[in-house]
């Protein structure tokens, strides 16, 4: 099979979805258009400052009328960039937790990898993660990597890189927080390979969108689901 070359940059786009990030935004989409010059940011229903934030560190904005979920976010931002033509679309938070500088990482990982799907991974040096979430990290991205007959060593990271082939077939499934988790069980079932790139991951004083019981039930139905398919 034929290697990827590394792509043109001006054929990759970043995708931003955001709820309530008026502290956030704007730094974390001055700092990806520094890096492509196609940035979206998704504005999820917000009724703070993130609109105006986001537009003026010069990305554009998509904004949903009412609040719809993270995973119909990140589909309104890949389907955007899909009828553009864009080759590759970046998918990465709001928060301050992932490093736009880092997409170069991604955008490097291309370059000699026939995979159609890569994921951040922060398990190389997890040590900065607090320990629950580490736990709870390594027992989901076991249990999720079995469901996708594939090794995913970080499935909860949402610093993600995906090409234009695959979107298509991730365009349905969960509209919320589920569906980082779902897009990599589809994507992997319809025969794509999913390579992992290295990162960094900062904590400072984000606050998670995760409802602890609430999403944690959404999981289990969800490998519940394709566990029965």
């Amino acid at each position: 099979m034929d290697r990827e070359a590394v792509p043109d940059r001006s054929g990759v786009a970043a995708v931003i979805p955001a709820y309530q990030e008026e502290k956030h935004v704007a730094e974390v989409a001055r700092r990806a258009c520094a890096q492509l010059s196609h940035v979206l940011v998704v504005d999820d229903g917000s009724n703070d400052a993130t609109v105006e934030q986001a537009r003026s560190a010069g990305a554009e904005v998509v904004v949903h009328s009412k609040n719809r979920g993270k995973g119909e976010s990140i589909k309104t931002g890949m389907r955007h960039w899909l009828e553009r033509n864009i080759d590759y679309v970046v998918l990465l938070d709001a928060d301050g937790q992932h490093l736009p500088e880092e997409i170069s990482r991604f955008i490097e990982a291309a370059a000699g990898n026939t995979a159609k799907l890569f994921v951040g991974t922060r398990m190389n040096n997890a040590a900065g993660m607090p320990l629950v979430r580490r736990v709870v990290n390594r027992y989901m991205s076991a249990k999720i990597s079995k469901a996708c007959g594939q090794i995913i060593p970080d499935t909860q990271c949402g610093f993600r890189m995906l090409h234009r082939d695959v979107i298509p077939h991730l365009l349905g499934g969960a509209d919320r927080f589920d569906y980082e988790t779902e897009m990599l069980i589809m994507a992997s079932r319809k025969g794509y390979r999913i390579a992992s790139v290295p990162i960094t991951t900062v904590y400072s004083d984000e606050v998670s969108s995760i409802h602890p019981v609430r999403d944690t039930l959404r999981f289990f139905k969800l490998m519940r689901r394709y566990q029965a398919k």
